[in-house]
């Protein structure tokens, strides 16, 4: 237990999100080591007050609350890891799990779409879900009402279906749910990024959307209204190169426009679950997407400067950041330093909680930051 306590002690600590937690251990090999180094990288990155690192009672604590649910962690990087999941920019470092974990590295798609959604929506999602099951897909979604939770049913029963929720293994949201999502633990996979007894909060919706992306060769999108969360997870999905779907609807019904919205942009008109499996069937489940990894395929080694220059790039290339984001490749280009040197000081700056990391590889200055 020693080697996952700590890994999900790294996971757990202030300013060590999903990219930093895979630099860290691209650069010192193991989670132990990279604790032991905390304190030093963010001194010398310019953070004065104390970095909080979870203790070991508290990491095992939350393993054996998983294991007596049932369930298990997988760490990126360790056996077991979902390997679509870990070529992400951001893969989530610890994952909860109940049921069958090998699910996901089956060929899966996402169906995702309104809570509100329509009698002919859903039965549309159930449709789908239940012809991409007979064809051996796996069927993600999010457990959420509506369109979610047809899925799930036309999956269930006829192949896998993982639920990917926004609380902790052991919450239910919502609660007329608590049932399916008992079931789709025994027979399929639930996935929990965060802790056990969290509960599910609007902020969490989004980073259930990115597993659920993810974790997908392709999402299909069943009734969206413009601003949805379903639309997080098309763009999600395309940000990480996979296929977007949407079934086309009324122009009169506001559940449809963010769907037709996406047709408009190029995502694929889908009507039977034959216009995803003809897409993704195929090559597409092999080589790269499906080969074993362990998740940093951008290793981050330690700048070899001496503390001197060290310090001299820091300020360098703090000079050049503000809170507008910007690319790590033109910061490269404009500061004149190593890739490696930028990348190393980059880490040690997120660690000491002087920029965030964006996606689309950009990073900005905080504004203020726990010094």
């Amino acid at each position: 237990m020693s080697d996952a306590a700590d890994r999900l002690r790294l996971a757990r600590t202030e300013g060590v999100g999903p990219i930093t937690y895979r630099r860290l251990l691209a650069r010192f090999g193991d989670a132990t080591a990279a604790i032991a180094a905390l304190p030093e990288i963010a001194r010398a990155a310019g953070r004065r007050a104390t970095l909080p690192v979870p203790n070991r009672h508290s990491a095992e604590r939350e393993l054996e609350a998983v294991a007596k649910l049932g369930g298990q962690m997988l760490f990126l990087g360790a056996p077991g890891y979902p390997p679509l999941l870990a070529t992400l920019d951001d893969p989530p470092p610890a994952l909860a799990v109940m049921g069958d974990p090998t699910l996901a590295s089956r060929r899966a798609v996402g169906i995702v779409g309104s809570r509100n959604a329509s009698a002919n929506g859903r039965r549309i999602a159930e449709i789908l879900a239940a012809g991409l099951a007979d064809a051996g897909f796996v069927v993600i979604s999010g457990l959420a009402r509506g369109i979610d939770t047809s899925a799930h049913v036309g999956a269930l029963g006829r192949g896998a279906t993982i639920a990917c929720i926004a609380g902790g293994i052991d919450t239910f949201y919502p609660p007329e749910n608590a049932a399916l999502q008992r079931r789709i633990g025994s027979e399929g996979a639930v996935f929990a990024e965060l802790p056990p007894g969290v509960a599910a909060q609007a902020r969490h919706f989004p980073r259930r959307n990115r597993v659920i992306a993810g974790l997908s060769l392709g999402v299909v999108v069943v009734e969206a209204a413009l601003k949805s969360g379903s639309l997080i997870t098309a763009r999600l999905a395309a940000e990480a190169n996979r296929e977007v779907f949407a079934v086309p609807g009324s122009p009169l019904d506001e559940r449809c426009r963010g769907t037709n919205g996406l047709l408009r942009d190029g995502a694929h008109l889908t009507e039977t679950a034959e216009d995803v499996i003809a897409l993704l069937s195929g090559g597409l489940a092999q080589a790269p997407l499906y080969e074993a990894t362990n998740g940093f395929a951008e290793p981050v080694p330690a700048a070899e400067l001496p503390p001197g220059a060290h310090a001299a790039a820091l300020q360098t290339i703090v000079n050049l950041l503000g809170p507008a984001p910007t690319a790590v490749d033109d910061l490269i280009r404009r500061c004149q330093l190593p890739a490696s040197v930028v990348m190393s000081v980059l880490l040690d700056l997120e660690i000491a909680g002087r920029i965030e990391t964006l996606s689309g590889h950009r990073i900005a200055l905080l504004a203020t930051w726990g010094g």
